[in-house]
């Protein structure tokens, strides 16, 4: 798939914007740049004060993405992580992202 954002799925609820990976295992062929630009911008027009993102079906996450989760720090207050798998769990243990970062089961 050459356009991530056709496989984004965004829903808006209040001052969070949840950020849905239509259910891909595998997030390694995603555009980080067009990502993180995409996602700022949905964050400042929608004056978000938590961004989510739902990690159902999600079975890997690049390094790349863990990254660019840290980086969107600046721009939100608070980042959720839902639905995590055990081994998306685990790298966020790992890189020490579950301190600063809240996790859903």
């Amino acid at each position: 798939m050459d356009d991530l954002f056709a496989t984004l799925e965004i829903v808006r609820n209040g001052e969070m914007t949840v950020v849905g990976f239509g259910g891909r295992e595998l997030l390694d062929q995603i555009n980080l740049a067009a990502c993180r630009d995409q996602i700022t911008e949905l964050v400042k027009r929608n004056q978000s004060k938590t961004l989510a993102f739902d990690m159902t079906g999600v079975r890997l996450i690049p390094s790349g993405l863990l990254g660019l989760l840290a980086s969107l720090r600046e721009t939100v207050g608070t980042i959720q992580i839902l639905n995590p798998c055990e081994d998306v769990r685990e790298a966020l243990e790992v890189t020490k992202l579950n301190q600063i970062f809240e996790v859903s089961p």
